[in-house]
């Protein structure tokens, strides 16, 4: 790829640079700012650490380990899915061009060059794999979150360390969960990052469509009041 053939627009580089922005700003509010404290993920996390609390005591932990397996099958179905995608864009950046004539057919798609084109692919496949190691990640920590839970002493056991391995269990789960969050806003702004093919603008408006409906679901939705009991 050439790089000096990209004749990347003003446009591009606004509409880019409000993607990271709203990807990284979000995740950070959502996840690590005080604002994000009662949104839908810190409500799960505390249900979690009840449940884990609540599994350390009963006799027979069958029925825990079978829903942290269907936990887990949805993040290896939505990893699986990563790799085809991966698949899919590595194939078309191989047909770049046939693939560029395609798009520049679409209605208001504005001209691109070949390297600039190409760049657009590198971006998609970038998010991707980003996705693809949080998503192997979660897998993993649910299998050590098993293991915690397998490996918990007996529920007539000694109180404190049935309460230690249950803060650990939960704490694994939820780090655990936190990574399947993180793979799923990938594919919300990978989808968003697919409108630059088109146009700029439309790459910026599905950027910011995308955080609205992630606020709404994490913030507002009526799935985080049932939650919380509301």
């Amino acid at each position: 790829m050439d790089l000096s053939t990209l004749n990347i627009t003003r446009a591009d580089g606004a509409a880019f640079a409000c993607f990271l922005v709203a990807w990284v700003g979000y995740a950070y509010v959502a996840d690590h700012s005080r604002w994000g404290r009662g949104n839908l993920i810190t409500t799960v996390h505390e249900l979690r650490r009840r449940w884990m609390e609540e599994a350390v005591r009963r006799e027979n932990r069958i029925g825990d380990t079978n829903l942290l397996g269907n936990l887990m099958r949805s993040v290896t179905f939505f990893t699986s899915t990563t790799i085809f995608i991966l698949g899919g864009l590595l194939a078309v950046l191989g047909a770049a061009e046939r693939a560029q004539d395609i798009l520049q057919g679409l209605p208001f798609a504005t001209p691109t060059s070949k390297a600039f084109w190409e760049l657009k692919i590198l971006v998609l496949l970038s998010a991707f794999t980003y996705d693809f190691f949080k998503l192997t990640w979660s897998i993993r920590q649910f299998n050590y979150c098993c293991i915690l839970l397998g490996a918990a002493p007996a529920a007539d056991g000694d109180p404190r360390e049935l309460e230690a391995c249950a803060a650990r269990a939960a704490r694994v789960a939820n780090l655990a969960g936190d990574n399947f969050n993180s793979g799923l806003r990938a594919y919300y702004f990978g989808l968003a990052a697919l409108c630059w093919f088109v146009h700029p603008a439309l790459f910026a408006a599905a950027t910011l469509w995308v955080v609205l409906v992630l606020y709404r679901r994490e913030f507002r939705s009526r799935t985080r009041a049932a939650l919380r009991g509301g």
